[in-house]
């Protein structure tokens, strides 16, 4: 169907949130297993054994070891309150930092960064000014900013408001919390619901009932995501594959013999890559062997890069090309990958 849908269900036991737009699964949330820290957790750490050659230390927390990266004039013992803002690599502790986010549907409230902000991506002036109207009536505590998302442009200016305070109020709770006493979790990273409440449009249809991912055709979709196959036009095909250390990504032209056909199938897998990405939960490293091409040829592969990456919702850098020609990306580990989620 045209248009976008929300499912609300369970895949393979797992509560997960799934987003169809114009029949095509676009983006996927699946809880992770118990035993993995969420993204976004908050915890009142403390402070272990220092690792002097990377700059950080491990912190200790109810639910296993964190690293903390710029531990800098902390010391061993100390009780700290830091949030986790990605997945561990396999075998590795949860990195986590010393700086605090309260994100939710229309608002970030970013303590540590005063000012009261709106997203340039609300480009209606009129819209603006009545953001301003309503941030001016919203006393900030001393230390506390607040970013007005970009949802905000089409909400209820009531809705906006109760979020911001909400979120706030959150916020003030979990600052007051006393540094010392034995490590604690303070505040549980978002589930898949709430990710999908938080950084989906509203959709033209919302389904919750049971059955929602078949109906919907969203569980032969996901399961289609154990093939690293993705189809692009004219015959073309992009793989993508997970290993221990990166994620390769090959580019095949098919058919197509044309002198353009490297070209056109580069920039159409460029299109298709971040989708692929984002639904195989896929970050850390990853190395692109596009198909052959000219080298003069590498500003437009760029460009569109740069393009598809930025509409994406998961910061991914452009590192660089390599000697023999492959392209490296870094993109930030927001997600589990699908198949340590899936077990």
């Amino acid at each position: 169907m045209k248009g976008s849908v929300v499912a609300f269900d369970t895949y393979r036991g797992r509560p997960a949130a799934a987003r169809m737009l114009d029949g095509r699964l676009d983006d996927l949330f699946i809880d992770p297993p118990d035993d993995r820290i969420r993204p976004g957790t908050i915890y009142r750490a403390k402070v272990g054994r220092p690792l002097k050659g990377q700059g950080g230390a491990i912190l200790e927390t109810p639910d296993g070891p964190l690293f903390l990266r710029q531990a800098k004039g902390i010391g061993q013992g100390e009780s700290i309150i830091v949030q986790t803002g990605t997945y561990a690599e396999p075998g590795k502790a949860t990195p986590a930092g010393l700086k605090l986010l309260f994100k939710s549907r229309f608002v970030i409230v970013t303590p540590g960064a005063e000012g009261a902000n709106i997203a340039r991506s609300i480009r209606d002036e009129e819209r603006r000014v009545e953001l301003h109207d309503l941030l001016a009536d919203i006393a900030l505590d001393q230390g506390i900013g607040l970013v007005v998302r970009s949802a905000s442009a089409e909400a209820d200016d009531g809705a906006v408001r109760q979020d911001i305070l909400q979120t706030l109020d959150l916020a003030r709770q979990i600052l007051a919390e006393p540094l010392s006493g034995v490590p604690e979790k303070l505040l549980e990273g978002p589930d898949a619901a709430t990710l999908a409440w938080r950084e989906w449009p509203a959709p033209d249809v919302g389904d919750a009932d049971p059955g929602s991912f078949a109906r919907h055709g969203i569980d032969a979709a996901i399961s289609a995501l154990d093939h690293p196959r993705e189809a692009l036009p004219d015959g073309g095909a992009l793989f993508v594959e997970p290993t221990r250390a990166l994620t390769a990504v090959d580019v095949n032209t098919g058919s197509d013999t044309s002198p353009a056909a490297g070209l056109k199938a580069n920039l159409a897998a460029i299109r298709a890559l971040p989708r692929a990405l984002r639904l195989r939960g896929l970050g850390g490293q990853i190395v692109v062997d596009f198909a052959p091409m000219a080298k003069r040829d590498r500003r437009q592969v760029e460009m569109a890069l740069t393009r598809a990456f930025r509409a994406d919702p998961i910061e991914t850098s452009l590192v660089g090309w390599t000697p023999l020609g492959h392209m490296e990306l870094q993109r930030k580990r927001e997600r589990l990958p699908l198949s340590e989620v899936l077990g």
